[in-house]
């Protein structure tokens, strides 16, 4: 199993620590096109093998597509952030550019590979991939919604008092402040409906710092988060490269589920060595419902900037 990280920044490259640690994949490529940055890290990265006890080969690469040539499973998370007095037709457009050009790389030398897109907009970003490489649905997959979910899991956890292995609840919809949809209804403590445990006022309060969750770490960091959005990739990864068969809401491309057509957004999916090889459809309120639709307009809105 070969796995391909493009982006050697703080996310990429928690995430190639998470998938070495775990220790399911024989080789990471970690790719940069700043010179001899990828390289640094997969050396630092495997410093740590005999500490942290993995046998994962890291190696890095200066903008050199052909060392990541046979991925079972390629990672994309370049692009730049969006910068102060940059419009988001601005972000988009170069945005846009690195991800075409780097799915375009990767197929180039990895036909077989199944893409997971990790860089913002991130639901945009998946469904660019989707138009300009022609691969099928389901080995396109965008990361947002296991990392939104791990967050609704922390907070719901700190409302109830409760260890995290206690808790489970998902979000849907758009990876962005306004687009998320924590569905608070179905979330449980150890099956039990959350709603027995919280006041109504403390569940809005969950879904509401769930939604600002990345905002949140960005204003005390300065800069994104990594830690969480590389363990959440791990776990696609894992899922796909060792046929988990595991249910994880990513960014997928929908033709009629939901009652959405031609977007990627996130829905619970199953992950198996094929990619997504289910699309989940689950009974959403009334209320879930037209979030979900309001955030899929706020995407299809994104989506018009793109020149596909």
């Amino acid at each position: 199993m070969k796995v391909t990280v493009v982006g050697a920044g703080a996310v990429g490259a928690s995430c190639a620590e998470y998938i070495a640690i775990k220790d399911f994949a024989a080789e990471v490529v970690l790719l940069d096109i700043k010179e001899g940055y990828a390289e640094g890290k997969a050396m630092d990265l495997m410093q740590t093998a005999s500490l942290n006890g993995f046998d994962t080969k890291i190696t890095g690469s200066t903008s050199d597509y052909s060392k990541t040539a046979n991925s079972d499973i390629a990672v994309i998370t370049s692009g730049i952030p969006r910068k102060p007095g940059m419009t988001r037709e601005e972000l988009i457009g170069i945005n846009a550019g690195i991800v075409k050009d780097v799915s375009g790389n990767l197929l180039k030398h990895s036909p077989n590979a199944i893409i997971i897109v990790v860089s913002n907009p991130m639901d945009t970003m998946t469904y660019l991939v989707h138009k300009a490489t022609g691969l099928p649905k389901n080995k396109i997959i965008g990361m947002g919604g296991a990392l939104d979910s791990a967050r609704f899991k922390y907070r719901l956890a700190e409302a109830l008092g409760a260890p995290i292995s206690d808790v489970d609840g998902m979000v849907i919809g758009g990876h962005s402040d306004t687009g998320m949809v924590p569905l608070i209804a179905h979330a449980t403590r150890n099956s039990i409906k959350v709603s027995e445990f919280l006041s109504e006022e403390k569940m809005q309060w969950v879904v509401e710092e769930t939604k600002v969750g990345g905002a949140t770490l960005t204003k005390l960091l300065g800069t994104s988060a990594w830690y969480a959005p590389g363990a959440a990739v791990s776990g696609l990864v894992q899922a796909i490269a060792c046929d988990q068969k595991k249910m994880f809401p990513c960014s997928t491309f929908l033709e009629g589920e939901y009652d959405l057509n031609d977007i990627c957004i996130g829905v619970p999916v199953i992950l198996g060595k094929n990619g997504i090889e289910e699309i989940v459809e689950i009974e959403l309120t009334d209320a879930e419902k037209a979030k979900m639709q309001e955030s899929a307009e706020g995407v299809k809105k994104t989506n018009g900037l793109l020149d596909v």
